[in-house]
């Protein structure tokens, strides 16, 4: 007993004794995941062995037989003629992604004046980088200019205004109209979304029943079907003369949709908080506001961040769907590109889809890892 406690207060002081060597890092990570057992080495082993038989085809199509430079599909086509046919390989055209590269960024916005959504997008990165950050001081005051300030300072730059020509959305396109619509719609979505699950979940039966409706009309037809009703039957119900421009419509369209589904993460999350929780509030005096402010939304929250940001990326791929009132973004403004017979060749296609797919997944991947960290950060009520 004497040697128990003489090695108890022997860790509470000096802490836990080191891992021995192997037993961290790289060697520890491979012994755990690849190694462990006999299935895992043989599954590790066919794994290498197709990765092995893949990635150099992989690697060639896209880097050493690609063409990198050219001006129009003669440059794909004679690169092929050339010197790829012989041995059956025509390499990725990514010459026509450099020629078309403006457009998939910007759309069609005036090449004069795209310094205005350089700006907007760098005026979007100073104050998203610190809003990311949990220990950046002087949140309220970033979250502030990133939510209320850059979207009104953003609408007249790209819009218009104040001395700068006016350019129509119609004209917006790229990447450019893929960012907008998803912030747009993840900055509408989460404050609606907590709205609507606390509404779901009132005890009020008015209150109640308009937000089940609108939860369940809205998660029971597709973002396709709203986008459509949005641009083409919201029209007809206004009086002669009104009208709402094209991107107004997707964004409201976008944000409903998603703040449907995110009503429904909510309150997932609000549902598995333990009811000592609330009780616990109401015999410290709280009234419904502090209650959920400052005890369950927060546990909430932190509870369902893989749902809210599994909802961000579905939504920042579903922009894609506004092709279908007219808008091009980033798929649409490729898909458009790839009809231009000035760079038709067999490989064309292909190159135009991999970029867009691969932006696409630097974006959502970028999303995935911040919400694992976000996890890692908050994770505070269960360590040893």
């Amino acid at each position: 007993m004497a040697n128990q406690k003489t090695a108890f207060v022997s860790q509470q002081l000096i802490g836990p004794s080191p891992a021995p060597a192997g037993q961290v890092g790289a060697t520890a990570w491979i012994r755990k995941n690849l190694i462990a057992t006999p299935k895992d080495v043989l599954l590790t082993i066919i794994s290498l062995a197709v990765l092995a038989y893949v990635l150099p085809g992989i690697f060639q199509w896209l880097f050493i037989d690609a063409v990198w430079t050219g001006s129009d599909r003669t440059a794909c086509l004679s690169a092929a003629q050339g010197g790829a046919i012989a041995d059956g390989h025509v390499g990725a055209c990514w010459a026509f992604v450099g020629a078309k590269f403006q457009q998939f960024i910007f759309g069609r916005y005036p090449l004069e004046e795209q310094w205005r959504p350089m700006l907007v997008m760098i005026m979007f990165v100073v104050l998203m980088v610190p809003m990311l950050m949990p220990k950046a001081p002087f949140k309220g005051l970033n979250a502030l200019l990133l939510f209320v300030v850059l979207p009104v300072v953003a609408f007249f730059l790209l819009t218009g205004g104040f001395g700068l020509p006016h350019v129509e959305t119609s004209r917006w396109g790229g990447l450019m109209v893929t960012l907008i619509l998803s912030f747009f719609g993840i900055a509408v979505s989460l404050p609606v979304g907590i709205l609507l699950a606390l509404g779901r979940r009132s005890s009020m039966p008015v209150i109640k029943m308009l937000c089940v409706i609108f939860i369940e009309v809205i998660r029971g037809i597709p973002l396709i079907t709203v986008l459509f009703m949005a641009s083409v039957m919201l029209p007809l119900f206004l009086p002669d003369g009104w009208t709402f421009d094209k991107l107004l419509r997707a964004l409201v369209g976008v944000s409903i949709f998603s703040s449907a589904y995110m009503a429904e993460v909510i309150r997932g999350g609000l549902q598995s908080i333990p009811k000592g929780q609330f009780e616990g509030a109401d015999s410290l005096g709280l009234s419904y506001a502090q209650k959920m402010r400052l005890i369950i939304l927060p546990q909430t929250i932190k509870l369902v961040i893989p749902g809210i940001v599994n909802t961000f990326i579905g939504l920042f791929k579903d922009t894609s769907l506004v092709s279908i009132i007219g808008m091009f973004d980033l798929l649409g403004i490729v898909t458009l590109n790839l009809s231009d017979s000035n760079w038709a060749t067999p490989v064309t296609a292909v190159t135009g889809l991999i970029f867009a797919g691969f932006v696409y997944w630097i974006f959502c991947f970028g999303m995935s890892r911040y919400s694992h960290f976000m996890e890692k950060h908050l994770d505070t009520g269960h360590k040893h």
